[in-house]
Formats: C-alpha cells, structure tokens, sequence
C-alpha cells in the first residue's frame, strides 16, 4: 500500500487539535452514519445542536448503505469499521481517516446455544454472520483459533440486525454478532464463546472522509470532528441522559445500550492521536487487513480524479 495512505491517518491530529468550528461556504460534507454505539457521539452532536451546518448526517441501516454511498460519489464520508475502510479503498475509493470512535473490548461476539462448548464444536455448525462486514473479519479470527476451516462450517450470510429472527426460526446453530443485537440473542437463551475482548485493539470502528473532502473542505472536516469529540464528552460525563437518549432513538432497552457501552473504549483525543500517528496501531491493523494482492491491485491503479465537493 501506498505511504501516502497511511500518513493520511495521522490527519486528526492536526482536525481536532484545531478545536474550532470552520465557516465552510460549501456543500455541506454529507456524512454516512448507522447505528452503532461508538458513533452514537455524532448523533448526539446533532440532537444539542453542536453538529454546525456544514455537516449533515446521512443515516442508514447498516455500513452497507455508507459503502455503497461511498462507492457511488454520494457520500463525502462515513462511519466504518476499519477493515470496511481498507474494502472501500481497495476499490479505487480513496479514503482518510480523522477519528476513531471506538475500540471493540468485547462487543463483538460468537454466540451459540448451549450444547456447543468448544470452537472445536462449530464443526459443521450453521453460523450467522454479515460476510462483508466486521464479523466476518472476527469469524475469520474464531476459525484461525479453532484450527477449522472455511468449508467446516455452514456460512449463512445475513445482516446483524437479521440474527434474532434467524434464531427464532432455528435456521442457525451460532451468530458472529454485535450489541444490541448480541444481548437480544443471549435473552433468547444463546452463550458467549468468544468476543474481541480475546483480540484486543484490533477492530476499530472510524470516522472516514474522501480525500477529494479533506483536500477541498478541511473546514467541514473539523466540524464534524469537533461535534464528535463535543457529543462524546456528554456520553461520558453525562452518562444517564445519553442511555436514555440512544436507547429511544435505536428503539431499544437501556439496558442493551450500557451493556454495548460496557464492550467498547471510547478514545479520547490524546488516545486517538496515539492511535493514529504514523506506524501507530491503526496503521499497523490496517496493514494486516489489507493483502499483498489488493495491495498491488490498488497501487497500480491511477490516482482518482480529484472533484469538488
């Protein structure tokens, strides 16, 4: 991978340490986001008014719809997880990282019913998982564990959110999930066999925008990483009002919502300096998840053509 990907990273740094809200005479950066605890801060931002004009919050229902915006020019950023990131710029979609939002201590997870004890046991088991998504990344991870196979299991590809109505039709046997989803499961009876928590700092989940907008629009740029650190700081300070808060607009239990909390680190801006900086753990992780071959496949690919925002 090219260097000038990874030095991009480091990016925030410079955003947030700013700590002022640009005046942007433009478009306004059109932000994908989905729920998801760790970007609940910019939702947040949003609801007391601290997101300024000149970002606007594009929600869908999972990070396809960001990917998918992404891909087709609709977006000028999103909300991914960190191997989703490396996807999109594999495909010819040049990315830069600003903020990490959070850091998965737990909160993603294999659950299966009771009578599987072992990885061992998900031999010939049916598993949920969204392929394309991070839990396929971390089912990648239980299978290098358990010394099993691709073709050892029965994949069934569905989004998280699909989980709970697969388990009750007993079409799988196991979920590579995430909260809320992973609490409604256990609340069906299922058991915890392996979380991230076994894989510390390795799924990231970040706040992305094109190079196109950080080149054209830096203004924007450190507004939206303004009200992201601004709406985390009332998530941690203000801790009781947000459950509340996240809880109705999701249309879930508090409790889910302190339980997702819980299974995530939610960085700082020193943390996320230390994060991003050249050669930190982002980079590293970034590195592992993007192969040799799509590495050579991007690096010969010519430089994407620059337009405004």
């Amino acid at each position: 991978m090219q260097r000038r990907d990874f030095l991009a990273l480091s990016i925030a740094s410079g955003f947030a340490v700013a700590g002022v809200t640009g005046c942007s005479q433009q478009q306004p950066l059109a932000f994908g986001i989905h729920p998801w605890i760790g970007y609940e801060p910019l939702y947040l931002a949003r609801d007391f008014g601290w997101l300024p004009e000149s970002v606007t919050l594009k929600s869908g229902t999972s990070s396809k719809d960001s990917v998918d915006r992404l891909l087709s020019g609709e977006l000028d950023g999103a909300a991914l997880t960190l191997d989703e990131t490396i996807r999109v710029l594999s495909r010819g979609r040049e990315l830069v990282v600003v903020a990490v939002a959070d850091v998965s201590a737990g909160a993603d997870m294999l659950v299966v019913r009771p009578s599987i004890t072992g990885l061992a046991d998900l031999r010939g088991q049916r598993i949920a998982v969204e392929v394309n998504g991070v839990s396929g990344i971390l089912l990648l991870k239980i299978l290098e564990v358990a010394g099993l196979a691709r073709d050892d299991i029965v994949t069934v590809d569905l989004p998280v959110s699909q989980h709970p109505q697969a388990w009750a039709r007993g079409d799988v046997d196991a979920a590579v999930c995430y909260e809320p989803t992973a609490s409604a499961l256990q609340r069906a009876g299922v058991v915890r066999l392996f979380d991230s928590s076994d894989m510390p700092e390795t799924i990231f989940d970040v706040l992305v925008v094109t190079r196109a907008t950080a080149d054209t629009n830096p203004e924007a740029v450190r507004d939206l990483v303004g009200a992201h650190f601004a709406g985390l700081q009332h998530l941690v300070r203000s801790q009781h009002d947000a459950v509340y808060r996240v809880a109705s607009r999701q249309g879930v239990d508090p409790v889910d919502v302190r339980n997702a909390l819980a299974t995530v680190m939610l960085p700082d801006l020193s943390a996320n300096q230390r994060y991003l900086a050249a050669f930190g753990r982002v980079e590293t992780v970034a590195r592992a998840l993007f192969p040799p071959d799509a590495q050579r496949e991007h690096d010969q690919q010519p430089a994407p053509v620059k337009t405004p925002v």
